[in-house]
């Protein structure tokens, strides 16, 4: 399974570069104006930074709701560096944009996705990877794993080569969660990643092993 960090902080996306495990990035314009990007060239600024930084894919969201300016955005968007993924809403224009998109080479990835019929959809035209919110549908009471296998199951039942991409991780379980149904991507912030590195048990046998290097050296 890829790891993808869910931010616009390049300092994040350096310490988890650095960490060896980091497969591409995900961003959305509310990460954007959390630290504080704003202006259209700042941004494409802004995403060019995260390309130099990574190897993998880059999501960038296009903020129209319409088909033409979608097509223009995302247009503008993927010239920016090669590693550019469009994001495009799960909505009508936004399944006519990413099928205009694929007919294109141009890759996507359909945010916003919280049942199988619209993963589906996305999929028939064209997406590079569909983005189902687990932790979103978890807040009101919905399953959002159950909709991650549901959509896992269809695509190998028809051979889709869409990617599933488990957006709106919170907590080091829904990673684990997501690889044994096997989510192509889990996109989460640098914490939850890091999270996967804690255990007690480490922690007391590392504690045990130095102290007992110590009395080596007596």
């Amino acid at each position: 399974m890829k790891f993808f960090i869910d931010t616009a902080n390049l300092e994040e996306i350096k310490e988890a570069h650095a960490l060896g495990v980091l497969d591409g990035v995900t961003t959305n314009p509310s990460l954007m104006a959390k630290i504080g990007v704003k202006g259209t060239k700042a941004v494409n600024a802004h995403y060019k930074a995260i390309c130099e930084i990574t190897d993998g894919d880059v999501s960038a969201e296009v903020l129209s709701t319409n088909y033409e300016d979608m097509i223009k955005e995302g247009e503008v968007l993927a010239a920016i560096d090669p590693k550019i993924v469009v994001k495009v809403p799960m909505i009508e224009d936004g399944v006519k944009a990413i099928k205009y998109f694929s007919s294109k080479g141009i890759d996507t990835n359909c945010t916003l996705i919280f049942s199988a019929g619209q993963a589906l959809l996305a999929a028939k035209a064209g997406a590079t990877y569909v983005s189902p919110f687990i932790g979103r549908l978890d807040d009101v009471s919905t399953d959002g794993l159950q909709l991650v296998e549901d959509i896992v199951d269809i695509f190998e039942n028809y051979g889709f080569g869409t990617q599933v991409l488990a957006a709106s991780v919170r907590h080091p379980m829904h990673i684990l969660d997501c690889a044994k149904l096997g989510a192509d991507v889990a996109t989460c912030p640098l914490s939850v990643i890091k999270s996967l590195l804690n255990h007690p048990l480490t922690d007391k046998g590392l504690a045990q092993f130095v102290a007992d290097a110590k009395k080596m050296e007596e």
